[in-house]
């Protein structure tokens, strides 16, 4: 299984500004959520399953703040696999001409496939997918 790097890009606008006049950290945590889940998309693109859903969000971590006019580079990692989950870590960088290129945020991400029943209801889908290689 492939684990590479996948991105995600927003431009941080007056809209996403807080009283702080820094990036609110509710925008910033769904747009970790969005590469997550870009992330496990392209996981399970082999499989029957219709996507993933979110689990959980584990060790957030502001680590600078951000301005109006940076963007924010989200890169996510696939790095294990259970039956039906997927754990995804993403680090968020900050870039600007002003303050260059910094760590931003952090956090860790539980996903789990989804597929949909004979009642038209999404339920757990055992993707079976293994992160380990072949030889």
């Amino acid at each position: 299984m492939d684990n590479s790097v996948t991105k995600y890009s927003e431009l941080v606008q007056h809209q996403h500004i807080n009283s702080m006049n820094t990036l609110f950290g509710g925008y910033m945590l769904a747009w970790l959520d969005l590469a997550a889940g870009k992330a496990s998309s392209r996981f399970l693109k082999e499989t029957e399953a219709w996507g993933a859903v979110t689990r959980a969000m584990d060790s957030v971590e502001f680590k600078e703040p951000v301005f109006l006019g940076d963007w924010v580079n989200c890169e996510a990692v696939v790095y294990e696999a259970g039956k039906s989950s997927i754990k995804i870590s993403v680090k968020a960088y900050a870039e600007s001409k002003v303050y260059g290129k910094r760590l931003a945020c952090t956090a860790n991400f539980t996903f789990v496939a989804v597929i949909k029943n004979d009642n038209d209801e999404f339920v757990k889908f055992d993707h079976n997918i293994s992160l380990e290689k072949e030889n």
